[in-house]
């Protein structure tokens, strides 16, 4: 169990890409937003459900439901609204559509919150901000992004006043090889790709 920290997943719900909700897509029988609670809630003293409106027809099972302080402000609004509704000093803030998350990584990744305000993996293809974790110290700080309308997530690696303790992709590989546990499904490709990940171990 990784102590004082809340998992929050952003699950707004929006699902563009994808031209259905992404959550309840199913891989491996589980669907993308249950797989992602499971692996959480075996990890983490509390969960919490970011959203952008209520969701229905799913059971919560015990975790809280939180909804957009600042509606209309994508995942870095939803990020911000986890910082202020956990009453832990840090979050590990994550999608809702990763269907891979290794703990191993994830414990590695908690190792190095003291003396750092965000934990996050940077890639070949960038930073990884939905798969990080958070302290409270970054909440002046989002609130000043969402103020000013700039909404991207990466800009705030950016910022002057935040410490940032940046994972190399080596040393994430060196935990989960093929970086799985990064991968997201945001496309109807991507879905079939993680689909066809799962079934490839299962025969494995």
């Amino acid at each position: 169990m990784i102590d004082d920290v809340t998992a929050v997943v952003i699950a707004g719900g929006k699902s563009r890409r994808m031209g259905q909700d992404k959550r309840f897509l199913k891989v491996g029988g589980i669907s993308l937003l249950d797989r992602t609670v499971n692996v959480l809630e075996g990890m983490f003293p509390a969960v919490v459900l970011a959203l952008a409106e209520p969701l229905a027809h799913w059971n919560a099972r015990g975790h809280r439901l939180v909804y957009d302080a600042v509606p209309d402000r994508g995942s870095l609004g939803g990020l911000y609204t986890g910082l202020m509704a956990s009453h832990s000093s840090w979050i590990f803030a994550v999608a809702c559509d990763m269907p891979f998350l290794d703990p191993a990584v994830i414990h590695h990744m908690a190792g190095f919150m003291v003396g750092s305000d965000i934990v996050a993996a940077k890639l070949a293809s960038g930073f990884q901000p939905l798969h990080g974790f958070y302290s409270r110290q970054c909440i002046p700080i989002l609130e000043r992004m969402i103020n000013a309308q700039r909404l991207r997530m990466q800009d705030i690696f950016a910022e002057a006043d935040v410490r940032v303790r940046i994972v190399p992709e080596s040393e994430a590989m060196s935990i989960d090889p093929q970086l799985l546990s990064f991968r997201n499904v945001n496309t109807p490709e991507e879905f079939a790709s993680a689909v066809a990940i799962l079934n490839s171990t299962s025969r494995g």
